[in-house]
């Protein structure tokens, strides 16, 4: 198994994002998040989901607007 495609939980997911658990959950709600599997009842991130999720949003410096994705903002 690749590292990117080993799977993570909710509380192992927030340390890598550096995101509060509660922050995830409320954008797993909204659809917002990084992609997540259902595993039965339990969430479960692949590393290379987060480390993507984390990435999109890479500037080169202060004013770099960054990307726009879809859904958000105008």
């Amino acid at each position: 198994m690749n590292r990117d495609d080993e799977l993570v939980t909710t509380a192992d997911a927030a340390k890598i994002t550096t995101l509060a658990i509660s922050t995830l959950e409320g954008m797993r709600v909204r659809g917002e998040g990084p992609p997540f599997l259902k595993i039965g009842r339990r969430v479960a991130y692949s590393r290379g989901d987060l480390l993507a999720f984390a990435l999109r949003d890479r500037r080169k410096s202060t004013s770099d607007p960054g990307a726009v994705h879809s859904g958000e903002g105008a």
